[in-house]
């Protein structure tokens, strides 16, 4: 299998704040990472139906527009007792719309969602859930790598704590009592579906 080696990696992402995250990761490794954003690459449209075809298409993308390597991820909120659902579309459930204010994402409305679908099936309904982060590696000659990780849990309401994001208000990992938004982030960031399938990768491309 192909191996990451020293020099360049694009993080397929806009965001400035998870190629920080992916970076401080990474840095260890001899990688240099740059985000797509900062090299003017557009964003593809992300038309897969899981997690590993998310990942790979914004991977590829940007490997074979920068001619580089390039690393991205795709995570989300599976919930057993809804068929997998939000999965894929989990930013989306969030996604507020023209007629309910500013454009943006609105978390609360998004648990709240996902929680008012779990009522309608009744108080014994299984709460069990897991959120899933998925990274692939693509070459420009076309090569790639996939690396999956998972954090099993339960659902709560009302939601807790406020050093989370996203879902984290309502989700408690297996085997705590806490929220993922009532954890410290450092120790979040040891046990979550990311820091799993980080390791895998570690692991792989690095042998450590």
């Amino acid at each position: 299998m192909r191996k990451l080696g020293g020099g360049t990696l694009v993080i397929a992402t806009h965001n400035s704040g998870k190629l920080k995250e992916i970076s401080a990761l990474l840095e260890p490794y001899g990688l240099k990472c740059i985000s797509a954003g900062s090299l003017g690459l557009p964003e593809p449209p992300e038309t897969g139906t899981s997690f590993v075809e998310n990942a790979l298409i914004k991977a590829r993308s940007a490997a074979e527009a920068s001619g580089l390597a390039a690393l991205a991820d795709d995570s989300g909120l599976a919930v057993d007792a809804l068929g997998g659902r939000p999965g894929v579309y989990t930013a989306d459930w969030a996604e507020r719309q023209w007629f309910e204010g500013e454009p943006g994402r609105d978390w609360y409305m998004a648990m709240g969602k996902v929680e008012g679908m779990l009522q309608q099936l009744g108080p014994q309904t299984d709460r069990c859930a897991a959120f899933h982060c998925v990274l692939a590696i693509a070459w420009p000659d076309g090569q790639q790598a996939v690396y999956e990780g998972k954090c099993p849990g339960s659902l709560t309401w009302p939601p807790r704590g406020e050093m989370g994001f996203g879902y984290d208000p309502v989700f408690i990992p297996e085997g705590r009592k806490e929220t993922f938004a009532e954890i410290d982030p450092s120790e979040k960031h040891a046990i979550s579906h990311r820091a799993h399938a980080f390791a895998k990768l570690v692991k792989d491309q690095f042998g450590t």
